[in-house]
This record gives structure tokens, C-alpha cells and sequence, in this order.
């Protein structure tokens, strides 16, 4: 008994539904295949009805003509063109079968008898295959007949006015948007947030902070870019001095002794509000102010403590493992692929969205380019041509060495009436015109042989 393999496992739930379109698609060129078939089986047998009626109809000539050769000159009516007419028929039947044979013996063995030389294709399948496969190498698949086709084509030309239509820009964006959302739908969950979480955050957690972080900040104290940084905490200092007096005055009365009478409170709390004011507007209007040079030199110290200093260093490594053990870090990969998954389904399926709309813009400006510059054009089919002689150079043998495997794989007989099924229509009119040709070569070599007696 013939092993039945077991079935596999149904697709996944959320592939169900674009697995359906395609396997309804491959039903629909099966059932294509098999009318065609059918068709082609059809007039088959009509070719082959229209080819046996001509030798049907040579034999009755014949018949006739020789029972009226028979009677001699019962007939008034017949005369010596019986003779011409019997030879035609003779000759064509001789044709008609000769021709029978001939084809007949490509298929199969002419009435089953084993005769050498006959049934070529099943006998000579593979040698066939070989051959047919060595024709394509030769004739179809050098690199100079593929660099002619292509450069006769005008791929980038073509290609260029194609694209630079709206309507064929929004089509193209259309079917890329089908092709991702049939990426992203195949992609599983599990595996994309694993890549990115190996990808992004182990690795931004594998290496130690501080020295990479105090080498930026040195480069960018390197180039005074701290000043604005300065700048803006000196105007916020500032704006916030300005309308400090009410706190001022609230925290000198809660800390200032029972016995202070409130008119020096507020007297004290009014002085250290001005002054406050007053430090803070210098510090902002001052570059060179010495707090401002001191919060310059205090981060200098610190780049460099991040990348010497092993306290420092540590204590980063600390924050960093704080920062990282936070569920919304560890979670960053699936939130991230989430979200990128919702934002792609929902761009896909919406001819108006940014994703589609970018697209299509894109294929429109390229189309533009191909169409305009002929440098690009020049350099686009140079590119082409060059692949394509490469991959004809590299794989020219794999790729007609399909045509050769594929009908080594055939069964003979069933290869037979394949490929008979598909010529053999055309190869009918072989036994139709030997027919004909037969009858009108009798008719000839009688007429000669009676006019020579």
C-alpha cells in the first residue's frame, strides 16, 4: 500500500483569509487548464475525423474506379479518365497512410505493432528534453541576443512614461500596499518582536553608558553647544525671579523668629527678591558670567568622570539597569512593532493615506526622471543589460536545465499525449496534404507514363 503522507497543520487563523484568495486563484487556472484541454481535445479529433475522411474518400475512388476497370465498357459513360482518376485515388491513399505512419510514430507504436523507429517521443523523451534545452541555451539565452532585446526594448523608456501617469503611479502603490500587508500578515508577532528586542534594546543595553555618553557630551562642550542650554535655564532663572516675591515672602515669615516684627520680614524678604532679580539678570545677559563658567567647567568634569571615572561609570550602569527593569522599556519592542502593524493595515487599505499617497508620489517622480533625463535612462538599461548578461553567464545552464529536468520528470506516455495533444491538430494537415499531394504526384507520373506508351 502507497504511503499517504499526514496533513499538516491548517493555516494559522490570521493567515485563513489571505490564503483563500490564493488558493481560489489556483483552482481558477487549474479549471483554465483543464477547458483548454479539453478544447484542444476536441478539435484533435476533428482534425483527425477531417484527415481519415480523406483517406476514406481516396479508398471509394479507388473502389469505384477499379470495380468500373473491372466491367470494362459496360458503361457508356466511362472512358480512360477512370484510369487517371484510380491513379490519383491510388496515390493518395498510399499518402494518406504513408503519412498516418509517419505521424502515428511520433506518438506510439503504429496499430501497437513494436516496428523500430517508432513511438520517438516516448522512446527519445529525455534526449528530446536535452535537446530542446541546448536550442533555448544556444539561440535564446546568450548574452548576446539577451543585451539585443533589451537594448531594442527601451525597458527605462517604457518604464519611465509608464510610471509618470498618476493612474499607473496609484496602481503600483495599490499593489506594493497588497504586497506589505501580505508581508506583514505572514510575519508573526512573537518573531519580529524578538528580532527587534535583540536587535534594538539588548543591544543598546549590552554595552556600558558612561563612556559613550560622556564622549558625546565632550564633542558637544567641545563645540559650545552647552550655551544655549545655559542661555534658556538663565531667561527661565530669570522670568521665574521675577514674579518670586510672594514665595520670598512667604518662606521668611514661616522661618523667621516669633519676636521679628512683620515690617523687617517683609523688608528682609524684599532685599533678597531684588538681589535675586538682579543676580539672575546678569547671569542671563553675561556669557562669561562666573556661574555660567562654572556649570561649563562642572560638565566638562563630568564627560570626562563618565569616561574614566569607575564611580561614575557605575552609578550610570545603575541608572541604566533602573531605566531598562521599567516595564514600558522592556515592552518597547512589542509596542513598537504593535503600533507599526496598526499603522501599515490601516495605511494599506485606505487609497488616501500617507503611506499610499507617498508611494504613489514616489513612483511618479521616478517615473518622471526615467522619462526626462536620458543619462538615467542610459544608466538604468546598462544596469539591466549587465544583469541580465551576468545572470545568463552564471545561471544561463540552470535555468534551461529546467526544461530539461522538468520532462525527464514526465512520464513517457503521459508526455506523449501532452505534447501530442497540443501539436498534433497542426500535424493532421501532414496527412491531409499527403493525401492530396499523393493523389496529384499519381495523377502526374500516370499522365506521363500514358502519354510515354
Amino acid at each position: 500500500m502507497a504511503h499517504r503522507p499526514r496533513p499538516g497543520p491548517g493555516p494559522h487563523p490570521r493567515h485563513q483569509a489571505s490564503l483563500e484568495p490564493h488558493a481560489s486563484l489556483a483552482e481558477s487556472f487549474a479549471g483554465a487548464d483543464r477547458a483548454a484541454d479539453e478544447e484542444r481535445r476536441r478539435n484533435l479529433r476533428r482534425m483527425k475525423a477531417v484527415a481519415l475522411s480523406f483517406l476514406l474518400g481516396a479508398t471509394v475512388l479507388f473502389a469505384v474506379c477499379t470495380w468500373l476497370q473491372a466491367r470494362g465498357g459496360a458503361y457508356s459513360w466511362t472512358g480512360p479518365w477512370v484510369g487517371y482518376v484510380r491513379a490519383a485515388a491510388e496515390a493518395g491513399m498510399v499518402g494518406a497512410l504513408a503519412d498516418w505512419f509517419a505521424v502515428t510514430a511520433l506518438f506510439r507504436h503504429p496499430l501497437g505493432i513494436p516496428i523500430p523507429h517508432t513511438a520517438i517521443i516516448p522512446r527519445k523523451k529525455d534526449q528530446l528534453g536535452e535537446g530542446l534545452g541546448t536550442f533555448v541555451r544556444e539561440n535564446f539565452m546568450s548574452q548576446e541576443v539577451v543585451e539585443t532585446k533589451l537594448r531594442d526594448a527601451q525597458v527605462a523608456s517604457r518604464l519611465g512614461k509608464w510610471l509618470s501617469e498618476p493612474v499607473h503611479a496609484a496602481r503600483v502603490a495599490a499593489e506594493a500596499s497588497t504586497v506589505l500587508r501580505v508581508l506583514v500578515e505572514l510575519l508573526r508577532d512573537e518573531d519580529v518582536q524578538h528580532v527587534l528586542d535583540r536587535m534594538i534594546v539588548k543591544r543598546i543595553a549590552e554595552p556600558q553608558w558612561g563612556p559613550p555618553i560622556g564622549r558625546v557630551l565632550e564633542s558637544l562642550l567641545a563645540e559650545r553647544r552647552q550655551e544655549a542650554l545655559l542661555q534658556l535655564l538663565a531667561d527661565r532663572a530669570f522670568q521665574w525671579s521675577l514674579n518670586a516675591g510672594e514665595i520670598i515672602e512667604r518662606v521668611i515669615e514661616r522661618d523667621s523668629p516669633t519676636w521679628s516684627p512683620r515690617w523687617v520680614d517683609h523688608l528682609v524678604g524684599d532685599r533678597i527678591h531684588r538681589e535675586l532679580m538682579d543676580f539672575t539678570d546678569k547671569v542671563r545677559r553675561n556669557p562669561e558670567h562666573e556661574l555660567r563658567m562654572s556649570a561649563t567647567k562642572f560638565l566638562f568634569d563630568f564627560a570626562d568622570d563618565l569616561q574614566n571615572d569607575e564611580d561614575t561609570i557605575a552609578r550610570a550602569e545603575r541608572i541604566k539597569e533602573q531605566i531598562l527593569a521599567r516595564d514600558e522599556v522592556a515592552r518597547a519592542a512589542e509596542t513598537a512593532w504593535s503600533t507599526a502593524k496598526r499603522i501599515i493595515l490601516e495605511s494599506v487599505d485606505d487609497p488616501s493615506s500617507v503611506l499610499r499617497t507617498r508611494i504613489a508620489d514616489s513612483v511618479v517622480r521616478i517615473g518622471e526622471s526615467l522619462r526626462d533625463d536620458a543619462e538615467l535612462r542610459d544608466k538604468v538599461d546598462d544596469w539591466l543589460v549587465r544583469g541580465a548578461k551576468h545572470l545568463v553567464a552564471q545561471y544561463g545552464t540552470e535555468i534551461t536545465a529546467i526544461i530539461t529536468e522538468t520532462i525527464e520528470r514526465w512520464d513517457a506516455d503521459e508526455a506523449s499525449r501532452r505534447i501530442e495533444l497540443h501539436v498534433g491538430r497542426d500535424l493532421q494537415f501532414i496527412r491531409i496534404n499527403g493525401t492530396v499531394v499523393g493523389s496529384l504526384a499519381g495523377l502526374v507520373i500516370y499522365s506521363i507514363a500514358e502519354l510515354l506508351v
